[in-house]
């Protein structure tokens, strides 16, 4: 048996009610253990002066599957001028918008994560999605699957079909793709835009399909819900980026009807048209729905400032933003009967005050929500900016004075009255560790990730105590994967191979007949190959552990 000890550091574990205890930290085998003082362990680390939290997670990370490689094909001269460090360690890999798999991995790693999340895996490029996962090193991954834009079920909704059907349809979904959960894209709207439809409102109606937003995200919502899958339905709204939407992301909280929801990447979500350019924050409108409905998790998809590459599955609004690409150039893709994606390079600039207010928005929803464990921090990486600037942003919410510094240097309309020049609040350490560690892991029913409690993964980020939150977060002093260094102050000295997190929720078989006969009449490849089995998913994880997450209520594995 392995055992380490980390001694005398100041414990930072909201999970479990601790904020700021100097105590020791226990590993044997991979996992937390109680240790006597006395007991010889075959590894010890001094603590002393440094802040120990679990391994960071990121629940909303684009890392793999298809429009993730378009991503970085398009924008080889971000591979060429981010190549990686020397390090014998480090198999080549460069890139910093969209980082390459293995890159993705170490850059995760030097800053205390652990974990990443794929939001967006097509059903009918998820082997794919796992196998680029599976080749990112150190993190535990998953993947939610994407529902809601597919043929078939939009179909079924529009013959009125049982819901227990579409039900079922869901649950054969997750667990034939070997998902996380769910993700719902513009709801409807990547199909209508395959009918030339070019705006889809969440009571409007589908140009071919005759079926709103509401429909398709009420279903959802409920179909998850019953199967007792553990993180709720993940909802990209409609109208992204789109001046007003604010009344589209409120009208999708109301279709929930109080069932369980993430909205995700909000910010992009969050607009008004006040003013004299008709584009202004409705951050506190949205923060105060969120108060107000504790159904209701978020994150935030914060933009940082510098270039990057948005990636979405949403080909109606990346069509629309095509002609902003900056540089001039972008793919849109159509996904058989499925999904779609479009890449568009962006640059944010200070100056720009569209994105200087965007800036604003962000970090006034994280501070205006009062509930941390319902906002989870994210940049949408790489939409809003590459995951390497959290040091950055964690930085920003700590830190008031530096919050303004920033926000005198942007655009002069949005400095002089953006809200967020009169929000005081600074966020803590234990709130940092509650958005990044404790909520992402119980929205995602990881009992035991995001936490250092006895039992508990020994997943551990140890950052030097520095009043500069930028610095301190970026080079933590040691990062430990499942008890291994995987990382120290700020190199990579280790890079074992994640675990693949995933769900095999309960269905009627039957439905398979259907399946298989829908595809032989529509689709260009069989059903009856599309899914996943676990061999086949350990062998698409690089060989990595199968990590299978227990099912809440009817659903499967109770």
């Amino acid at each position: 048996m392995s055992t380490l000890r980390l001694r005398g550091g100041r414990i930072i574990d909201p999970a479990n009610g601790i904020d700021g205890e100097i105590r020791d930290v226990g590993v044997r085998d991979g996992r937390i253990v109680a240790l006597h003082p006395a007991e010889k362990v075959d590894r010890e680390y001094d603590a002393s002066g440094m802040v120990v939290m679990a391994g960071g997670i990121d629940m909303h990370t684009h890392i793999g599957g298809g429009k993730v490689n378009l991503a970085r094909m398009l924008l080889p001269e971000d591979h060429r001028a981010n190549r990686a460090p020397d390090n014998p360690l480090e198999l080549a890999s460069a890139g910093c918008c969209t980082p390459g798999t293995l890159a993705t991995g170490y850059r995760y790693a030097e800053m205390g994560y652990t974990a990443a999340f794929e939001p967006a895996m097509a059903v009918s490029n998820a082997r794919h999605a796992h196998m680029e996962m599976g080749d990112t090193p150190i993190l535990d991954h998953g993947a939610y699957v994407m529902l809601g834009n597919d043929e078939l079920m939009l179909r079924m909704l529009a013959e009125g079909q049982d819901f227990e059907r579409i039900r079922d349809y869901v649950g054969w979904t997750i667990h034939a793709t070997r998902a996380m959960g769910v993700k719902v894209v513009n709801p409807g709207g990547i199909s209508a835009f395959k009918f030339n439809q070019r705006k889809l409102d969440v009571d409007e109606d589908h140009a071919h399909w005759r079926i709103t937003p509401r429909r398709v995200v009420q279903t959802l919502a409920r179909a998850l819900h019953e199967l007792g899958v553990p993180h709720p339905l993940h909802i990209h709204a409609s109208n992204l980026g789109v001046p007003g939407n604010i009344g589209s992301t409120l009208a999708t909280i109301a279709a929930l009807e109080g069932l369980p929801a993430h909205l995700t990447h909000v910010q992009f979500h969050a607009y008004g048209t006040e003013g004299p350019r008709k584009f202004s924050s409705a951050a506190r409108e949205l923060a105060e729905a969120v108060n107000a409905n504790r159904n209701v998790s978020i994150d935030v998809g914060q933009i940082i400032f510098g270039q990057t590459v948005t990636a979405s599955g949403d080909t109606m609004r990346q069509h629309a933003n095509a002609d902003l690409g900056s540089p001039r150039k972008w793919i849109g893709a159509d996904i058989e009967c499925d999904a779609g994606c479009g890449i568009v390079p962006f640059r944010y600039r200070e100056q720009s005050f569209v994105n200087a207010l965007q800036w604003a928005i962000g970090l006034e929803l994280f501070l205006l929500v009062d509930d941390p464990w319902r906002v989870v921090l994210t940049t949408d990486h790489p939409n809003g900016g590459p995951f390497t600037s959290y040091p950055h942003l964690i930085r920003l919410l700590m830190d008031k004075s530096f919050r303004d510094e920033q926000l005198a240097k942007l655009h002069p309309e949005v400095a002089a009255a953006a809200p967020l020049r009169e929000i005081r609040r600074e966020l803590s350490l234990y709130e940092i560790a509650i958005m990044t560690r404790a909520a992402p892991a119980r929205l995602l029913g990881l009992a035991d990730r995001g936490q250092l409690g006895e039992g508990a993964a020994a997943d551990i980020a140890v950052y030097r105590e520095d009043a500069d939150r930028e610095a301190m977060f970026a080079t933590p002093e040691y990062v430990f994967k499942d008890g291994e260094l995987v990382a120290r102050a700020g190199r990579i000295v280790a890079t074992p191979v994640g675990g693949t997190h995933f769900l095999e929720p309960d269905f009627d078989p039957a439905i398979e007949r259907d399946l298989a006969k829908y595809a032989d009449e529509h689709l260009a490849t069989s059903r009856r190959h599309a899914a996943i089995g676990r061999d086949e998913l350990c062998s698409c994880a690089n060989g990595g552990r199968l990590l299978q997450c227990p099912m809440h209520g009817r659903g499967g594995n109770k």
